[in-house]
């Protein structure tokens, strides 16, 4: 029953699907919540490659890519975008004033300018995305550096992700990256988690120089970052 509350909570705060009604971070499942963060991806880029399987040849094929990158946002809630636009907006102030600025609600011009960047950068991924297959492993592994991001750093902010900080064990991270790396072999694709373990330690490394830590905008940032560069990755092998 743990596990099921842990793994409602990690879906309701990575999806606005309503399957389950977990909000509240009851102690003891804050840890295992966060070790689901990648199946919960890895469930989400399910649905996405689903349903451009079932519409696949009944719309054009740009149109569907589009279809998929919007759905891609909205079933996310644009959770992680949000935290890439605040993240971005603390890099443009002097680092005593950046979590303030990352707290505040308001979207900075920076902040904007950067995600409308990086929102063209991914639509014309998905556009020229070929293998659609990969989108589960994309997703999970991205999902995964989120929760690799909270065990190994330090957590510099107030809120749930000290939380998720203070439960989450390694045994727990451990069992995270050993069934995202079974479901990822079982799609050809764990050459996958060298390129977002990469990224995450360059964010990580950054962000620890500057901060001294992560907190859950960060996670954001790492999370559509490595979407960005898993894509970029697929991309570019088969272009090559």
């Amino acid at each position: 029953m743990r596990l099921l509350k842990a793994f409602a909570l990690a879906f309701n705060m990575l999806t606005i699907i309503p399957f389950f009604k977990v909000h509240d971070f009851f102690k003891g499942i804050n840890g295992s919540s966060a070790a689901f963060y990648p199946l919960v991806g890895f469930i989400l880029g399910l649905i996405l490659w689903a349903i451009h399987t079932l519409l696949e040849g009944t719309v054009p094929t740009t149109h569907l890519s589009v279809i998929i990158f919007a759905l891609w946002v909205l079933l996310t809630g644009a959770l992680h975008l949000d935290g890439l636009s605040d993240t971005v907006d603390g890099l443009f102030v002097k680092r005593e004033k950046a979590l303030e600025v990352m707290k505040d609600s308001h979207v900075g011009g920076m902040g904007m300018v950067f995600t409308l960047v990086f929102l063209a950068l991914k639509l014309s991924c998905v556009i020229h995305l070929e293998a659609f297959y990969l989108l589960p492993v994309i997703l999970m592994f991205s999902r995964l550096n989120a929760t690799l991001g909270i065990y190994f750093y330090e957590y510099i902010s107030s809120g749930v992700g000290g939380l998720l900080k203070e439960e989450l064990t390694l045994k727990l991270t451990l069992v995270a990256l050993l069934y995202s790396l079974i479901l990822a072999s079982l799609f050809s694709f764990v050459s996958a988690f060298i390129v977002a373990a990469l990224i995450l330690l360059v964010i990580a490394k950054f962000f620890t120089s500057r901060l001294r830590g992560l907190n859950g905008d960060i996670y954001g940032f790492i999370i559509e970052v490595t979407e960005l560069a898993l894509l970029n990755y697929i991309i570019i092998s088969n272009f090559s």
